[in-house]
């Protein structure tokens, strides 16, 4: 998210790392619910 300089949505990070969309999601829930990333516009997120 960091080098991306921008917003990210789940699809951008699943593009990048070539992972699975349901375990970035299910990474994306864990870390909405650690504080350690915010959604500053719909559907796209970055670090706090």
């Amino acid at each position: 998210m960091r080098e991306a300089g921008k917003p990210v949505s789940a699809g951008d990070v699943t593009k990048a790392l070539g992972a699975d969309r349901k375990e970035v999601d299910k990474a994306f829930a864990e870390l909405k619910k650690e504080g350690a990333i915010v959604s500053p516009v719909r559907c796209k997120w970055e670090p706090k």
